[in-house]
């Protein structure tokens, strides 16, 4: 396994131009992410994932001799800190940052980045407006709310028509950008929403919204948002006898979202990228992690093919310059990653559709998960 896994590095680090690199010692990397607050379990997994990337190209010998430096950032899902986090990099000297989660948070750091002359990769902000700018140093290894939404909205009207769906959502530009779009897919396909509702992230007490849904007589709850306040909702929908189905996306997308929902989160609908755990590229990566204890669930081989990106990028033009990583990837030639090969628009998105539609059942374990339970559009 780890003679596999060094032979697979180091055929994409030799690829590159036999020119020398400017400077010496380390590069230095940026991993930006919320270790703290309401989403950590998904800043850990990026973290995890940008980590054992940075780990295996180093006892691969590097990148033409240097050897990446990791530095990491913790934004606690909060705009703010993340902008603070941003200033600290570029103070630091990093020219490339693999983060973060939050669209809310990607959105204005990477204004700081761009200004300070740092190509950002984020594995999980999806987001629309993120690439939307005209902006050189923005990518994601990650799909976008439009395609998402597309898949969500697509699957809604095809399996739930004449069924009243009401829309919900956290209010921030991740959560009301895909209830948004998704919503905007439904009607394209003849179908419509009977309410529409904003909520609160944070709050414990979600039963106003419960009653409003009840009296509505709704059958099924598209909810954009994370899988903290997904999950309550949903416990507490089935504490007042609420039997609506809910959807959601690709921020639910951790066991965590079982351990909040508990027996409820079974029959839950979301969309998220083919599980890149079975793909056939990241098989001796997966087997690395879970010699480590670790399942490299959802965003982990994200954060992980965000390094491999940024990599190759490196290796191809011998620079760790941050403007000239972003034009070669602007070129949009195919990397292999373990999450498939990936190639970049001029926007700095992926050109494949990267969604399908999955449903958390139990196993014969007992246990709740969503993993090779996609279904068919």
């Amino acid at each position: 396994m780890k003679a596999t896994l060094t032979i697979g590095l180091l055929g994409l680090l030799a690829i590159g131009p036999a020119r020398a690199q400017e400077g010496s010692g380390p590069m230095k990397i940026g991993v930006a992410a919320p270790l703290t607050g309401p989403y950590a379990a998904f800043g850990a997994q990026i973290r995890n994932g940008a980590s054992q990337a940075i780990d295996d190209i180093n006892k691969a010998g590097g990148i033409k001799g240097r050897t990446l430096e990791i530095l990491i950032g913790d934004d606690a899902s909060d705009p703010k800190q993340g902008v603070s986090v941003a200033n600290k990099f570029a103070g630091d000297g990093v020219k490339m940052v693999v983060g973060t989660f939050n669209s809310g948070v990607s959105i204005p750091a990477s204004d700081v980045y761009l200004d300070a002359g740092i190509i950002q990769v984020t594995p999980a902000s999806t987001n629309v407006k993120f690439t939307e700018r005209g902006m050189w140093n923005t990518f994601r290894t990650c799909g976008r709310d439009d395609q998402q939404g597309t898949v969500a909205g697509t699957y809604l009207a095809e399996h739930f028509k004449g069924k009243k769906i009401a829309f919900v959502h956290d209010k921030t530009p991740y959560g009301k950008g895909l209830a948004e779009e998704t919503l905007k897919a439904l009607k394209a396909k003849g179908g419509k929403e009977v309410l529409l509702e904003g909520i609160n992230p944070g709050e414990k007490d979600y039963s106003a919204l419960v009653s409003k849904l009840k009296s509505a007589n709704i059958d099924v709850v598209y909810y954009g948002g994370y899988h903290t306040e997904a999950g309550l909702i949903l416990r507490q929908m089935r504490d007042q006898g609420l039997k609506a189905i809910v959807t959601g996306g690709d921020a639910v997308a951790d066991r965590e979202f079982v351990q909040i929902a508990g027996p409820a989160a079974e029959g839950t609908l979301m969309t998220f990228p083919p599980d890149p755990r079975r793909n056939p590229n990241a098989k001796a990566t997966v087997a690395v992690f879970n010699a480590r204890g670790i399942d490299p669930e959802a965003f982990t081989l994200y954060g992980y093919a965000a390094v491999q990106v940024l990599a190759k990028a490196m290796a191809e033009t011998g620079s760790s310059d941050g403007k000239t990583l972003a034009d070669w990837l602007h070129q949009g030639k195919s990397i292999d990653t373990v999450v498939g090969p990936i190639a970049y628009d001029k926007k700095g998105d992926i050109t494949r559709l990267d969604y399908v539609m999955y449903e958390w059942k139990k196993g014969a374990d007992g246990k709740i998960d969503y993993a090779g339970n996609e279904l068919t559009q």
